[in-house]
C-alpha cells in the first residue's frame, strides 16, 4: 500500500493547480515564451512538430500568439516553423492539417521521416538486432525530434515540447525523441485544462475531444493513450488535482510514476546514483 503522502509530493513536484483560468495561463505561457526569446539573443525562430493531437495544436497556437506580439511589440522578425512530420501516409492526416489551419504558423513544413526511420531499422536489422514495432516507434519519434533541432539549427531558433505532468507523470513519452526539447511552456497544466484553453482560443472542438494517442506501432495504428496505460486521463488529471480516485486508479498510476522515473532525472554519473527505495 502507497502512502497518499506521495499524492501530494509528485503534484508539487509538477506543479500543477487545482484549477486554471485559461485567460490568465494563455497569458502568462505567453509571456514566459516572449521573455525567454527577449533574454536569448540568438533566438529568431521556434520549432514545433504538429500531430494534430491536443497538446501540439495548443502550443502551436500560443507560439504563434507569442512570436505575432514579439514582431509588433519589438518591430523584429522571429518565426514559427510549424512541421508535419509523418511515417509515410499519417491516419489523422485531416487533424494535422486543421490544426495546421487553426495555428497558422508563419512556415508550415511537411517532412516524410519513413525513409530515415527505415534505413536506420534496416541497417539494425542486418547488423543482426531485432527492432519490434515498439522500438521501431521509438525510433520514428527519435527522428521527429532529430528532425526538429535540425531545422531549429539551421533557422537560429530553439525546439519547444509538448511534455505536461498528464504524460509526464507515467513516462508516456519517447527518451531523448518527444521528451527531448529547449523549452516546455505546457508544463504545470494536466489534460483537460489544456483542453479548457483550446476551448478558451476557439480551437474545433474536434481537435480537443478527440481520442489521445501516440500511433507509434504501425501494428497497432491509433492505439490509445488509455488503454496502453490501463488508466484513464481523467483518473490521471483527478490525481493531479488532488482529488480522491480509486484505489486501482491510483495504484496504476504510482506504478508507472516509480517504473519511468529514470525519464524524469538527468543523465546518472559515478557521484550520484538515486536510491528509490
Amino acid at each position: 500500500m502507497y502512502v497518499k503522502g506521495l499524492q501530494q509530493k509528485i503534484i508539487d513536484e509538477m506543479f500543477v493547480k487545482p484549477s486554471i483560468d485559461p485567460a490568465a495561463e494563455t497569458r502568462e505561457i505567453i509571456d514566459f515564451m516572449k521573455k525567454y526569446a527577449r533574454d536569448h539573443t540568438f533566438i529568431k525562430s521556434f520549432v514545433l512538430g504538429i500531430s494534430g493531437g491536443q497538446d501540439s495544436t495548443l502550443l502551436g497556437k500560443l507560439v504563434q500568439m507569442a512570436v505575432d506580439e514579439l514582431n509588433k511589440e519589438d518591430s523584429a522578425s522571429y518565426e514559427f516553423h510549424g512541421l508535419r512530420l509523418p511515417y509515410g501516409e499519417q491516419k489523422d492526416a485531416i487533424d494535422a492539417d486543421d490544426a495546421v489551419a487553426f495555428i497558422k504558423p508563419t512556415h508550415r513544413e511537411t517532412i516524410d521521416i519513413r525513409p530515415s526511420v527505415d534505413a536506420s531499422v534496416n541497417a539494425l536489422n542486418e547488423a543482426g538486432y531485432t527492432i519490434s514495432e515498439f522500438v521501431k516507434g521509438n525510433e520514428k519519434a527519435r527522428e521527429r525530434m532529430k528532425v526538429q533541432y535540425a531545422v531549429a539549427a539551421s533557422s537560429s531558433g530553439i525546439v519547444l515540447g509538448t511534455d505536461h505532468p498528464a504524460e509526464d507523470i507515467t513516462g508516456f513519452y519517447t527518451k531523448f525523441g518527444d521528451g527531448a526539447a529547449d523549452l516546455a511552456p505546457l508544463y504545470g497544466l494536466n489534460k483537460r485544462q489544456g483542453k479548457e484553453m483550446l476551448k478558451y482560443l476557439g480551437a474545433p472542438a474536434r481537435l480537443y475531444e478527440k481520442t489521445p494517442t501516440a500511433d507509434l506501432e504501425s501494428d497497432q495504428p491509433l492505439l490509445s493513450d488509455e488503454e496502453a496505460l490501463g488508466v484513464t486521463y481523467n483518473a490521471i488529471d483527478d490525481f493531479l488535482e488532488g482529488r480522491e480516485i480509486s484505489e486501482e486508479d491510483y495504484e496504476t498510476i504510482i506504478k508507472w510514476y516509480i517504473r519511468t522515473q529514470h525519464k524524469r532525472d538527468h543523465p546518472y554519473h559515478r557521484n550520484f546514483l538515486p536510491d528509490y527505495e
